[in-house]
């Protein structure tokens, strides 16, 4: 299909894909323990009716041990025509109270701005759209055998990765495009070629037996929740870098990011810097970054004036392209034990580790894809970085030795705010990444079968 066919089917099918995109808005498909699974096996219904709608007759539930299934389907292409699996996921992040949307985050939103607010809109919901309409445009005949591979549970704790180790020959491809991601603004091509992994663990740290008054005993006593905050602070510098000894960094070679236009994509108040040194694509995409994400200790409104015997924190450090997530891991476990002030007793429980991922931009696939890319932006495309993880990509490359991954995906950085409140996507986004897809497909049909 040549771009201009295919933006004629664009026009006709975006107003029903846009339809689609607000029915699986809808649906509050939160994953994590303690929500409920009825949205969950909803929108897994719904998904497996608009793909049949689209030319995927053969789609169906794919049970993944342990998790949610997976929406799965193969759709053959001419014999001897390259595989692609096409990934994206159904699954969102929760939507707190404490967030303060301006709008119901389960309701698909169009706002004067023409974006669309909702929790998923972005990530990634719009994804999803985008296969549903890269498939449709081909009506069960496409150009290349595409597998179609939608996890249930991205956002927790996957176990999508453990099923690929188990079969490895149900993956297996010449290229995978994961649709997860996208661009620093709209309108601006680009592929993602490498990944933070992420590494997270609860440390609790023990000082006393029981609290004790602070008047008595506060000056020498060890405080638990001062301990924390000592502890915590080692893996800092006064800059705010990531200085844990023995972790995998890199200076990012790529295209870098505008610190301001970063600043008020972040929400950054006005006279607040920005954290850490030198060139700001590193310090995001290639560097490691350790965050605090839990602090478990008594909360203002039920003080008392007393010390505190223990406290936890759940930590979670982003890993740089290219590291052992093992090695890491135990690197900043390492570093904790050695600062523990006081000789306080540390214990660690609840870990995970994502592996990140450093792609290979200089293979065929991936040139296929730049270009499809380029021919409908219109714009040369950058090779960009991500902060955030996508463990699968490489679980997926080891099946397929010799394939490339494309990243790619309508959410762009600016202004989609993907896990915070008023996530939105702009639809053109996932026009654009929809004709990429099928422009690639295409392409690398026509090269075969050439």
């Amino acid at each position: 299909m040549d771009l201009s066919a295919a933006r004629d089917y664009a026009r006709e099918a975006m107003p029903r894909l846009l339809e689609d995109h607000a029915t699986l808005v809808g649906h509050p498909s939160v994953a994590f323990p303690g929500y409920p699974r009825e949205p969950m096996d909803a929108i897994a219904q719904d998904l497996l009716e608009m793909f049949r709608r689209n030319g995927v007759a053969d789609v169906e539930l794919l049970d993944i041990p342990g998790g949610y299934p997976a929406i799965h389907a193969v759709v053959p292409g001419p014999e001897g025509s390259p595989t692609v699996t096409m990934y994206a996921h159904y699954d969102v992040q929760p939507c707190p109270s404490s967030q303060q949307w301006h709008s119901d985050p389960w309701v698909a939103t169009r706002k004067d701005d023409g974006r669309i607010y909702g929790r998923g809109t972005a990530d990634c919901k719009a994804g999803v759209i985008a296969i549903l309409g890269t498939m449709g445009a081909f009506d069960g005949t496409p150009p290349c055998t595409v597998r179609l591979l939608l996890e249930g549970e991205e956002e927790t704790f996957s176990h999508i990765e453990d099923w690929v180790a188990a079969n490895p020959e149900m993956v297996r491809s010449d290229a995978f495009i994961i649709c997860d991601s996208g661009p620093s603004k709209v309108g601006v091509p680009s592929i993602t070629s490498g990944l933070r992994g992420d590494v997270a663990f609860t440390v609790t740290l023990t000082t006393l037996d029981n609290a004790v008054h602070s008047g008595l005993f506060g000056g020498a006593a060890p405080d638990a929740l001062v301990g924390m905050i000592q502890l915590l602070s080692t893996m800092h510098d006064q800059d705010g870098n990531t200085v844990i000894e023995g972790l995998h960094s890199f200076e990012w070679e790529g295209a870098d990011v505008d610190e301001a236009e970063f600043a008020a994509s972040a929400g950054a108040k006005d006279g607040v810097g920005l954290q850490g040194t030198g060139p700001l694509a590193s310090r995001l995409w290639s560097r490691p970054s350790a965050t605090v994400i839990g602090l478990d200790m008594v909360p203002v409104d039920q003080c008392s004036n007393a010390l505190v015997p223990s406290v936890r924190a759940r930590i979670s450090v982003r890993i740089a392209p290219g590291a052992d997530m093992a090695q890491e891991l135990e690197t900043v476990m390492e570093h904790l034990r050695r600062h523990a002030p006081y000789g306080a007793t540390l214990e660690f429980s609840d870990d995970k580790a994502g592996s990140p991922f450093l792609g290979d931009t200089s293979g065929p696939i991936t040139a296929t894809a730049l270009a499809a890319l380029e021919e409908v932006y219109g714009s040369t495309p950058a090779q960009v970085g991500s902060g955030g993880s996508i463990p699968l990509v490489t679980e997926l490359l080891h099946a397929s030795p010799g394939a490339e991954a494309i990243l790619w995906g309508p959410e762009d950085e600016e202004k989609a705010k993907i896990h915070g409140p008023d996530e939105s996507v702009d639809p053109a986004e996932i026009e654009r990444i929809m004709l990429a897809q099928i422009r690639f497909l295409t392409e690398l049909g026509a090269r075969s079968s050439g």
